[in-house]
């Protein structure tokens, strides 16, 4: 297939699809959640569409190939973040609800907001009595404590998620984590006094803990209960649902958990009766089951594939059902500045002015998919500053710029290397094609090698050792914001401490002090108009290490069936719809 053509065909279809009916925002006002015809498009921006009080049906989601774990402490991918508070609590938790309410931070297993010592470096929570696990036993301060250790301190056993608490808990550098450390008490920068109350003490101030008290890494874990890796498939649920049953391969069904008590928790309405998740199903397969109404939602909250965009969007009846959020995220194409010769900064900016980024937004879909980037930190983030260190004409690229920096780093005539893509992402590898054709324009020859993204960070991309091995000095990347601020943005994929020997996200393996400074001083700057500025301090660093060329701020075209109910967008959680809130009437 021509996909260079095939992009252009989508790109002009799409162009005429977008200007052909006019944007809106209603709800069905039936609350049977009897259908979305009331709806318009993009109404889930800023509603919540065929709104529902009914009890009762079955959501069914589908994933094309799986999440890199559902164990609410070892996980990174924003699509479990969401789901997993149908069936693990966090002290605190982003607000179910439409438009930048849904940016709110409430409390979940806390009674309130986290209590900070005037320099930030002390947080306590209190937690609400009489929640329970799914076995009957009441959920105590040392539940949260241990998740939070088993989370961070155990990388032989738990290694996908996030590394805040590792890096900001006193003597967190030290402690070798519970499968190691026999003493009764852990760590001891967690104090739990009594069996509702837990403080943290940080070795520096952190402005931003209630977004890190919101990860589903405060989600409890019974120790009685924990094994390590395998605690996936026997998870001890805290929310409303627990699991039924559970398949790496398959997927897991959910059922109510008779141990919830709706009285402990305010933001969770849990209306279906069952919730069942599909493992390793097509992409396109996944878009035919929205399509015909056989789904409730794509879980992986990317949207709809290219190649399905247009015969939707062309049809008003069928746009009316989609929403077009921005979603928090940027794709970008990671370069490893330790595998040659990208080791040299020149060769970096030869990629940076090589890539149409023009041509990757339109590969994928055109404007509807995204626009061209040219800062780590999206528009939708705190922290953002409009600035491009590296300009095109119309971001098409520039191959005279590009090659004056081959020239500079003593590879004129080019070199080989490898790209890697996510081979269930079909939109990935059309923009990895894409710059595929940009380089070879100017002598780089990169080979795609693609892998499943279930394995990518764990096996692939996110494992030094297997980078430097096979010198995969280009990967496909794209992040959203852990919590919208640019520290939530860029902390975990520029800090050097957050690269690991597997499941890493700092693609690039920057190292550079003055970033790792920059973050540190950042995010001890209690003013927060301040603390903006210096994210955008932080963005400039970046790009003037040309470790990473932004692509585009991305755009997901979600689609909501008739029988999908409570449907609104969450923006805390990279523009897919809210879980928590998510219905159907079958």
């Amino acid at each position: 297939m021509n996909s260079r053509k095939t992009a252009s065909a989508i790109a002009v279809t799409l162009a005429v699809a977008l200007g052909a009916t006019a944007c809106g925002s209603s709800d069905s006002k039936d609350g049977e959640g009897k259908g979305g015809g009331n709806a318009k498009a993009d109404a889930g921006l800023s509603s919540i569409v065929n709104a529902s009080t009914k009890k009762g049906g079955t959501v069914t989601y589908e994933h094309a190939s799986g999440p890199d774990s559902l164990d609410p402490g070892n996980t990174y991918y924003g699509w479990v973040q969401n789901f997993s508070r149908l069936y693990g609590r966090s002290l605190v938790t982003f607000k179910p609800a439409a438009g930048k309410e849904g940016l709110t931070v409430v409390p979940d297993l806390a009674t309130s907001l986290g209590k900070a010592s005037a320099d930030a470096k002390t947080w306590t929570y209190t937690l609400r009595k009489g929640i329970k696990f799914q076995d009957g036993t009441e959920i105590t301060s040392a539940d949260v404590k241990y998740a939070v250790e088993r989370s961070n301190f155990a990388p032989e056993a738990i290694s996908n998620g996030p590394t805040y608490f590792k890096s900001y808990l006193e003597g967190g550098e030290k402690y070798k984590g519970p499968y190691k450390d026999k003493s009764k008490d852990g760590l001891k920068s967690i104090e739990t006094p009594d069996k509702y109350t837990i403080t943290f003490k940080l070795n520096k101030p952190f402005a931003d803990m209630d977004y890190l008290a919101a990860f589903s890494q405060t989600a409890p874990v019974p120790q009685k209960a924990d094994t390590g890796a395998d605690y996936v498939q026997k998870i001890v649920s805290s929310g409303p649902y627990k699991f039924d049953s559970y398949s790496e391969s398959r997927g897991a069904t959910l059922v109510r958990n008779p141990e919830w008590d709706p009285a402990t928790d305010p933001i969770r309405k849990a209306l279906p009766d069952k919730i069942e998740l599909k493992f390793n199903i097509n992409a396109s397969t996944i878009d035919e089951h929205l399509l015909s109404d056989s789904i409730t939602a794509g879980i992986e909250g990317t949207g709809l594939q290219s190649k399905t965009q247009p015969k939707v969007l062309v049809k008003a009846a069928e746009k009316a059902k989609t929403d077009n959020p921005y979603a928090g995220a940027l794709q970008y194409l990671a370069i490893n500045v330790n595998v040659k010769p990208f080791d040299n900064i020149e060769c970096r900016k030869a990629v940076q002015y090589a890539v149409n980024k023009a041509g990757v937004v339109d590969s994928i879909g055109g404007s509807v998919k995204g626009e061209p980037a040219s800062t780590m930190i999206p528009p939708s983030v705190a922290g953002y500053k409009k600035f491009d260190l590296y300009p095109t004409e119309g971001s098409k690229g520039d191959a005279d710029k590009a090659k004056e920096a081959l020239t500079a780093c003593k590879q004129p005539k080019g070199f080989k290397t490898s790209l890697t893509a996510r081979s269930d992402r079909p939109d990935e590898v059309l923009a990895a094609t894409q710059i595929q054709q940009s380089l070879k324009t100017i002598g780089i020859t990169a080979e795609i090698k693609q892998f499943p993204a279930d394995k990518y960070f764990t096996d692939f991309a996110g494992s030094p050792k297997w980078v430097h091995d096979n010198k995969a000095g280009l990967m496909m990347m794209a992040w959203g914001a852990d919590w919208p601020t640019g520290y939530g943005f860029l902390d975990q994929i520029v800090n050097g401490s957050a690269i690991k020997p597997s499941g890493g996200t700092n693609l690039m393996e920057l190292n550079d002090p003055k970033i790792n400074k920059a973050l540190t001083d950042g995010i001890g700057t209690l003013d927060t108009a301040a603390r903006g500025e210096k994210w955008a301090e932080v963005d400039k660093l970046v790009m003037e290490n040309a470790s990473a060329v932004p692509l585009f701020y991305r755009k997901n075209l979600l689609y909501r069936p008739e029988s999908a109910t409570n449907v609104t967008v969450a923006e805390a959680y990279l523009g897919m719809y809210d879980y928590t809130l998510m219905g159907s009437s079958k």
